[in-house]
């Protein structure tokens, strides 16, 4: 979808992430600026911007919306795909090809904003130029392709399932739960110091087993905490500062 917003008073653009391109990129908050209009169709959304432009007085963009961005071009080999963009702009260049679908041996890919994000995370930069990064196929088809061996809305059921056939309810408490958090969150350190997707992933799954046990003998469940805590992060506004998002103070 492409979005044409307007910053009253200073502007008005498309684009197809209005939370990274206005707010993060540009900083403005959700209630600084409107969306006009929007649509799948980009001959007309970038006809509609130049018309939009014109008649709220704004100086008028020489190119068409469309025309900005060249499609990306990739090299997808068996193992990898690699990204004419180096790592730390990635993302950003990305975002502006969604949609874009490519054909590997595990099958065709596709730039949605849940692939970008992962790809950003995990992509390697070239050993053979700086200027460029690579994911291995492999582990995308695993994130997003691959049958899960599991129901995702049930795993936490699964986990309690598990615990509790071991008696870590009958005879566990959130205090020991607590000291095996700091273990495997000590364990998430080493991986990420050492640059270990296996060890990463690994210490991070310990981290929500052992969060899914300690919120059960707390009284509560894992997913009422999620909740809770999605629904304050969900209006809050702020900015990145030095690879952290800090909230807004009132």
């Amino acid at each position: 979808m492409y979005y044409i917003y307007h910053i009253p008073g200073k502007k008005i653009g498309v684009t197809r992430n209005l939370n990274n391109r206005v707010t993060l990129m540009q900083g403005y908050k959700p209630d600084e600026y409107e969306v006009l209009d929007s649509s799948e169709d980009v001959d007309y959304i970038s006809e509609k911007e130049i018309e939009l432009q014109k008649s709220y007085g704004y100086k008028v963009d020489r190119k068409l919306y469309k025309n900005l961005f060249k499609k990306m071009k990739l090299n997808a080999t068996e193992q990898t795909t690699t990204f004419p963009y180096e790592k730390k702009v990635l993302k950003e260049e990305l975002l502006q090809n969604i949609g874009l679908k490519w054909k590997t041996s595990l099958g065709e890919f596709e730039l949605t904003e849940e692939t970008i994000n992962w790809i950003a995370t995990n992509s390697k930069k070239s050993m053979y130029n700086d200027e460029r990064s690579f994911i291995y196929n492999k582990a995308f088809y695993e994130a997003f392709m691959a049958k899960p061996m599991y129901n995702k809305e049930n795993i936490f059921g699964l986990i309690r399932d598990w615990a509790n056939e071991r008696g870590i309810y009958d005879k566990g408490d959130v205090k020991t739960q607590l000291i095996k958090l700091y273990e495997e969150s000590g364990e998430l350190s080493q991986g990420i110091l050492k640059n270990s997707q296996p060890d990463i992933i690994d210490a991070i799954g310990d981290c929500v087993v052992v969060l899914t046990n300690l919120a059960h003998l707390a009284g509560t469940d894992i997913e009422s905490c999620i909740q809770s805590a999605y629904d304050e992060i969900s209006t809050r506004t702020g900015e990145m500062k030095n690879g952290t998002f800090v909230k807004t103070t009132l």
